[in-house]
């Protein structure tokens, strides 16, 4: 992936995404089901599970909802 980010800017993207991949695992959704539930493309779950994307906040708010978590919750592995 070619980008503009800076190296501590592309570490939160791949952070978030792991996190992302964590509760989406302990909820027991797939990437299709979770892209599904979020009426986002699978391709797309993938991609930010990677960190490659800036995820829009509309997007975060559809994932939080699918994972029936608030955006606060989504936010909490800074603290861990």
């Amino acid at each position: 992936m070619q980008s503009s980010y800076k190296k501590d800017e592309k570490e939160f993207l791949t952070r978030l995404g792991a996190h992302i991949r964590e509760l989406r695992i302990k909820n027991g959704l797939s990437q299709e089901k979770l892209s599904f539930e979020a009426d986002l493309d699978r391709t797309y779950i993938g991609s930010v599970e990677r960190g490659e994307r800036n995820i829009a906040v509309i997007n975060l708010r559809k994932i939080c909802k699918a994972l029936h978590i608030s955006i606060s919750q989504l936010f909490n592995f800074d603290n861990e």
